[in-house]
């Protein structure tokens, strides 16, 4: 017998440790020692160093079969081999169903729902990634070793989980997704999805994820380890039970993000959600841990464990451990979840409302709120917050609005039109905040995954006094023609109108009063600057054919001198570089920009002549000559 001391959960080790030795010395014993014959460790799969399991834990193995059983299935996912190509966030892209598919790529470690913000190229089944071949005609991605079967795998619903974290958890994954090899799935059968995500969720799973893993706490979830759980036989009646958990607790995280305004959930920001069904944080949390508990009563006793089995599965929380792990989750699952300011949020929203992005009528009451989708639905094209197809929206605009005191589409002024519509009191700031604040706010939030996707983009004068406020969605080749025809030039353009007085404080001349000279001054600077602007957006338009397929980094980066926020700026200043020397000829702007470069790279790169559509200019190459094998003749030398 050897005597192991668990010591996990002690604030100090040291005297955790000298305490057990000294009551095994006395023979009284401790309930964090275990006494184990190191034998029973090959009664588990793997023979795991898992000596915190009882006798009757570890008969679970061979009383239960292992998930990966019959029906059920746990499969890696796709590594495309380059994302910054054929992965978006879902706000990039317009086609949300037969190109971009939504792609599951784990995510942080909480229980039953996640959000899906990116989508992966996937037209005609990946068609592009299968032909994206390395220097030696091998496909990069791992594709080639996933196999014609697995492919059935894909779009189907199941359950999916963190690469890593201090406890497992794991998320439901709708129809119709593609998921990563960060986003490893399960696949139950199909009658026990909801009962499958909910035992998946429970203390006992988790225990025998650590048992297998031979870790005390968190571990890197691979999936022959989620392959060899011993998972419990489910009568209809236990199999219901944990189904209408399993969805109350998917269906209360998903209340929890309708906050979140880059949610498929999306509802109303924070200070206004309590307006549809009287939302309630604290509530919402007490409800989730309600959940769980109940979920864990079940699980437990379908796998038999004693009330010290209970307690050896429920180890007490070791905060640093635990922090250490969720941010490395929460680092390869690409979620931020950064703390934002209420001010911030309201006013992202209305400027959403006035972009015609968010619907102001969930607010006002003129629109009640939408039912809930069930855990394993496929994703919608919009958030229910978003302002539908077909609704009239708050501000019509041709997806460009302006920093211009009495302009009709100034957004400051409209922005506070939307808050005085929903009766929130306007503050004094609002203006400062859109022309100071909004932009780094935005990116921050629109930046996810690995990818920087702000939607609304300032374009403005080199001080930055004037902005021209552009909607990636709504952005198309008249864009920037539109940008200077109906706001700089014409006759009510702002450099028309700077223009017009200037030139009447010039014709005074020496009569000018020393507040008109000032004054003609800043007019003249500023003159100076919108013709720049101007001239600027007209040397740009012309070759200027935005493909959202491109997403918004490499649609922006022509733009980059006209964004004055320095980190955003050198972000599109580097990736215009790249774009210019030809490492993301990919790109239809690239097409757009330096057709004769990317139609001869199409002659020997197929998966860039299927993106271009440039299919018949590529050429197959010829095959090389099998090597032939001689025979020595008798007698020559070795």
């Amino acid at each position: 017998m050897t005597i192991f001391i668990r010591s996990i959960a002690a604030t100090d080790k040291k005297e955790d440790l000298a305490a057990a030795a000294t009551a095994f010395r006395s023979g009284s014993g401790k309930s964090n020692m275990y006494s184990v014959d190191s034998d029973v460790f090959s009664e588990l799969p793997g023979s795991p160093f898992a000596y915190w399991a009882s006798q009757d834990v570890r008969r679970c193995f061979a009383k239960f079969g292992p998930f990966e059983s019959g029906q059920r299935a746990v499969k890696q996912g796709l590594a495309t081999a380059d994302d910054f190509r054929f992965v978006r966030l879902q706000w990039e892209v317009l086609d949300h169903i037969s190109a971009w598919r939504p792609y599951a790529k784990g995510g942080a470690s909480k229980p039953f729902y996640q959000e899906i913000f990116c989508r992966v190229r996937w037209k005609n089944n990946g068609v592009e990634i299968k032909n994206n071949l390395n220097e030696r005609g091998g496909i990069r991605s791992n594709v080639w070793m996933l196999g014609e079967t697995e492919k059935n795998y894909f779009t189907l619903p199941g359950v999916t989980w963190p690469l890593r974290g201090y406890r497992f958890s794991s998320q439901a994954v709708p129809e119709g997704c593609i998921f990563s090899v960060a986003g490893k799935m399960a696949f139950p059968i199909p009658d026990e999805k909801l009962a499958s995500l909910a035992i998946f969720n429970s203390t006992a799973f988790d225990a025998f994820v650590m048992m297998l893993a031979g870790r005390v706490v968190g571990a890197q979830y691979e999936v022959g380890l989620i392959q060899r759980v011993p998972f419990p036989s489910l009568d209809e009646s236990t199999k219901k039970r944990l189904g209408e958990l399993a969805k109350l607790g998917w269906r209360t995280r998903y209340i929890e993000s309708s906050v979140d305004e880059c949610s498929k959930a999306f509802l109303l920001p924070l200070q206004l959600r309590h307006r549809l069904d009287g939302f309630d944080r604290q509530a919402i949390s007490e409800s989730l841990s309600d959940v769980l508990k109940r979920i864990d009563e079940i699980v437990f006793d379908l796998y038999g464990f004693s009330d010290v089995d209970k307690a050896a599965a429920s180890l007490p929380q070791v905060v640093g451990e635990i922090d250490e792990l969720d941010e490395k989750a929460e680092d390869e699952g690409e979620i931020d979840e950064t703390p934002i300011d209420d001010f911030s949020t309201i006013l992202s929203w209305a400027v959403g409302v006035v972009f015609g992005r968010f619907d102001l009528r969930l607010a006002t009451g003129e629109r009640p709120q939408p039912p809930f989708p069930e855990p394993f639905d496929p994703l919608p094209a919009k958030s229910p917050g978003m302002l539908q197809d077909g609704a009239e929206p708050f501000h019509a605009n041709s997806g460009i609005l302006v920093h211009d005191i009495g302009h009709p589409h100034d957004l400051a002024y409209l922005v506070e039109e939307v808050l005085n519509r929903v009766d929130v009191s306007v503050p004094d700031n609002v203006r400062r905040w859109l022309q100071r604040d909004f932009f780094a706010f935005h990116l921050q939030r629109y930046s996810k995954s690995r990818r920087k996707a702000p939607i609304y983009w300032p374009l403005s004068t080199a001080s930055g006094s004037y902005k021209l406020w552009v909607y990636y969605p709504s952005l198309n080749n008249q864009t920037l023609f539109t940008a200077v025809n109906d706001f700089l030039d014409g006759p009510n353009g702002k450099l028309t109108q700077v223009s017009r007085e200037c030139a009447e404080l010039r014709m005074k001349g020496s009569g000018r009063s020393r507040d008109e000279e000032k004054q003609y001054e800043t007019l003249q600077t500023f003159e100076q600057e919108l013709t720049d602007l101007r001239d600027t957006l007209l040397k740009i338009a012309p070759n200027y054919q935005p493909n959202h397929d491109d997403g918004v980094q490499i649609t922006a980066a022509p733009l980059w001198p006209l964004f004055r926020h320095k980190p955003w700026q050198k972000v599109l200043k580097d990736t215009w570089t790249k774009l210019e020397k030809g490492d993301y000829d990919w790109a239809h702007l690239a097409m757009a920009y330096w057709p004769d470069r990317v139609r001869e790279k199409c002659k020997t790169d197929k998966s860039l002549a299927i993106t271009h559509g440039l299919e018949d200019l590529y050429v197959e190459p010829e095959a090389a000559p099998k090597k032939t094998r001689t025979k020595k003749k008798a007698g020559a030398a070795e």
